[in-house]
């Protein structure tokens, strides 16, 4: 299924009126390659097969309906017409729209008589020694307004419409796919259970898919929130509208899960939910795991036989302007309704993806979590012994899962609690590739990663904007955008431009445009720019190896010589042309290293390292980095019959033993394509992962000034003040020192075996393990991380 991307700019996308005249190039509707709009949200072929197979034919048998924007709301909505009608017509929606109530009869009792939370009772020391029924429920005080919420019809309606309103004055338009919904809609009238997993960006993101569901007459599902909310009045209000909430003796999310009670309450009470038939949505953060957890009890459900099976949604919700993400909920109440009198900033596009079977995804055979290794097996005996021989194994993620719970049962075994891990990696995955790509996404990654010290003219840049998007559409990913593209490079510098310096040169008829130099303006466009980064992770993979490489190779003393079609010999003109092959084996080894110290999320772990290695080094080819040559030999490789090992063969039981495993494979070597723009686009895709490598890199650093071991919240603190004051003696590479850059090169040096994380006294504490407390190992895990990185 493919929708033609449109002539004109999408209707329900707000341009600013005036506009500079930057260039008259437009997105011209031709029906070739790169020119269609892709669809996203497929099922994993490998993990889900069967659940790929059922929802893909319905889907592409259905004709295309096209995005709805939820916030546009007429008489046409509703069953009425008249000119009262379109005064009134949002509440008439609202109160049209159908509702599932959901009331909490008798939970209380069901979730304190569950045998999870009565074992919990008995070895908790607050639990009381008579069997008085009354007594038990003493220890559950603090979960029973958790347990008791519940959907009422009045509210939702209520706090729907003002909803509606509010985010009418704070974006422009909400879009969802309809061919998605036509997919959930199937799904909930099959009885299936859904639950919803994004990733967490914002504090308003479960409240835009509540109402895109609320809005498009679907279950409204239950909403789990990580964030304190001490106004007692509005929790009663959320916990009337679904919102499970913290409970009141909890701060935080962390310190919720310290407690020996809370697991196996939420635990019973998720079981519970679903039996009744609701729904539930849950926000999984890449950087942190935090919310992971919420998918481990569902799977222990799943497994104990407490439920028959569930269908997991992955959401994809892109923001081309990220509201400020407020931690406190009252905090974001007072800054929603302190917009309404502002005018409209920004486009959100929700899509939601197909549902799949989670009890097919952790069927045998499908996440094979036995064959995990940890980091400090994989890439240890490479960083300090300097060994050629690459380790082959996926990653083990530590660090991901969240529960500090001693008393968690609900993952009694090491292996489940890795195989839970893997599902929240590959929902993280999933729902980041059907984000779609908006406008500000675009430009800000190609001021940040390609025309960061010189600027760009607004010229180039609309060339580039309209290069990047081929390139997303031939990736299969959705831009949240078409039309004229002087007016989508303009939509997008309106809303970047506290962060840009904009200036007219006299001698050029373009503006120049330049990245401000600060820390905030390098954060934000750090920040939109991270779905470049995943879509482009294969390329940007293959670029760093390749740079790595190139760079061992120049401080050998190899030179190179410079072409030119204009200039005779060796005048310096042209392009550089290098007088050497690489070889395929070293560069898809050095991919393999550099993919080790991805974060989780940057690809699926269904998909071995070994062949995401090998196909960062064929994009590189594909987009013209690197051009294949074959290795000279007596007979072509397509020569078969002149072949000495032309009639080998093998004797094996092994069912599916081929007679190509007989064969070497072939050598395969590299060089250096010639255009002009190969180096930028090599810069280009380096760039990318520059900020992460780099702050790791300055974290190895930093553990030779610090005196361990500290609390992990201690320690993430002075880590990010060390970043930024690096980042402000060099005055640049601002990217290196954001908060989530930190948490994830603590997360890797935990799993390479630097860091030790401990439990003392209910914190947990971080130090230096022995081997790398000596200087020279520290600056050999400096030098292994330096390699792919251009400057530190």
């Amino acid at each position: 299924m493919m929708q033609h991307l449109n002539g004109g700019i999408t209707r329900d996308m707000p341009i600013p009126p005036k506009r500079p005249a930057l260039t008259s190039i437009k997105i011209t509707p031709v029906p070739v390659l790169g020119k269609f709009r892709p669809m996203v949200g497929k099922c994993c072929q490998q993990c889900t097969p069967d659940s790929l197979s059922r929802h893909s034919k319905k889907f592409e048998q259905s004709p295309y309906l096209g995005f709805s924007n939820i916030l546009c709301v007429n008489e046409t909505h509703t069953r009425y017409r008249g000119w009262l009608v379109r005064r009134i017509c949002g509440v008439l929606f609202v109160c049209g729209c159908k509702v599932y109530p959901s009331h909490a009869n008798s939970r209380e009792e069901r979730v304190s008589g569950s045998n999870r939370v009565r074992e919990a009772l008995a070895a908790d020391s607050k639990a009381p020694e008579a069997g008085d029924s009354q007594g038990q429920l003493h220890p559950l005080s603090s979960f029973r307004p958790v347990i008791n919420t519940c959907i009422s019809p009045f509210f939702l309606r209520c706090v729907g419409w003002a909803m509606m309103k509010v985010f009418e004055s704070v974006f422009g338009s909400i879009q969802v796919n309809l061919n998605h919904l036509t997919a959930l809609c199937r799904a909930s009238e099959e009885g299936s259970l859904l639950v919803y997993v994004y990733v967490r960006q914002s504090i308003v993101d479960n409240i835009i898919l509540s109402l895109v569901l609320f809005f498009n007459s679907l279950r409204v599902p239950y909403a789990i929130c990580p964030v304190q909310i001490t106004n007692s009045f509005l929790r009663s209000i959320l916990q009337k509208i679904g919102m499970i909430l913290l409970p009141s003796s909890a701060a935080t999310e962390e310190e919720a899960e310290m407690d020996n009670l809370y697991a196996p309450v939420m635990t019973s009470l998720i079981r519970e939910l679903l039996h009744e038939g609701q729904a539930l949505s849950v926000g999984v953060s890449a950087e942190s795991g935090q919310g992971g957890q919420w998918l481990g009890r569902i799977r222990q459900l799943i497994k104990d036989g407490s439920l028959p099976d569930i269908s997991l949604v992955p959401v994809g919700i892109s923001y081309d302007h990220l509201p400020e993400n407020h931690m406190q909920v009252g905090c974001v109440f007072r800054w929603l309704f302190s917009l309404l009198w502002k005018k409209p900033a920004g486009i959100v596009r929700v899509h939601l993806a197909q549902p799949f079977s989670l009890q097919e995804m952790s069927a045998p055979g499908r996440c094979k979590v036995d064959e995990w290794r940890s980091l400090k097996d994989l890439l240890q005996p490479v960083i300090l012994n300097n060994s050629a021989e690459s380790k082959f194994g996926q990653r083990k993620v530590s660090w991901l899962w969240l529960s500090h719970s001693a008393s968690d049962t609900t993952e009694p075994n090491h292996q489940g609690r890795e195989l839970s891990a893997a599902i929240a990696v590959h929902l993280i995955f999933s729902a980041t590739s059907c984000m779609a790509v908006m406008p500000t996404n675009l430009v800000s990654s190609l001021l940040l990663y390609r025309h960061r010290t010189t600027g760009v003219s607004t010229s180039r840049l609309c060339r580039d904007v309209a290069w990047l998007t081929d390139e997303f559409l031939f990736r299969n990913k959705d831009v949240g955008f078409g039309g004229n593209l002087a007016e989508v490079v303009h939509y997008s510098l309106v809303h970047l431009a506290p962060h840009l310096i904009i200036a007219a040169v006299p001698s050029r008829q373009d503006p120049l445009i330049l990245l401000r130099p600060t820390l905030d303006a390098t954060l934000y466009l750090d920040l939109q720019a991270q779905i470049v980064t995943h879509t482009f992770i294969l390329e940007a993979v293959g670029a760093c190896a390749l740079s790595s490489m190139l760079y061992d190779i120049a401080s050998s003393g190899i030179s190179c010589k410079v072409r030119t079609d204009s200039a005779d010999g060796d005048e310096v003109k042209g392009a550089l042309e290098f007088d050497m092959v690489l070889c395929q084996s070293e560069l898809t080894k050095r991919a393999l290293q550099l993919c080790h110290l991805l974060p989780p999320g940057f690809r699926p772990p269904c998909q071995s390292p070994q062949s995401f290695a090998l196909n960062a080094i064929d994009s590189l080819v594909q987009c013209g980095v690197l051009i294949t040559e074959e290795v000279e030999r007596e007979n072509p490789i397509c020569d078969f019959w002149k072949r000495e090992d032309a009639l080998t063969w093998t004797t094996t039981d092994e069912p599916y033993q081929s007679d190509s495993d007989c064969e070497e494979p072939e050598s395969c070597v590299y060089k250096i394509s010639q255009p002009n723009h190969c180096p930028d686009m090599l810069l280009f895709l380096c760039n990318m992962l520059a900020g992460r490598l780099r702050a790791l890199c300055w974290t190895t650093a930093f553990l030779e000034q610090l005196r361990t071991p500290l609390p992990e919240a201690h320690f993430v603190t002075q880590l990010c003040s060390h970043l930024c004051d690096t980042a402000n003696k060099k005055k640049r590479h601002y990217e290196s020192c954001s908060p989530e850059a930190a948490r994830a090169a603590v997360g890797t040096l935990i799993d390479l075996g630097v860091l030790l994380k401990e439990p003392q006294e209910g914190v947990v504490v971080l130090g230096v393990t022995p081997v790398y407390q000596e200087p020279k190992n520290i600056a050999k895990l400096q030098r292994f991380i330096q390699q792919y990185i251009k400057d530190t």
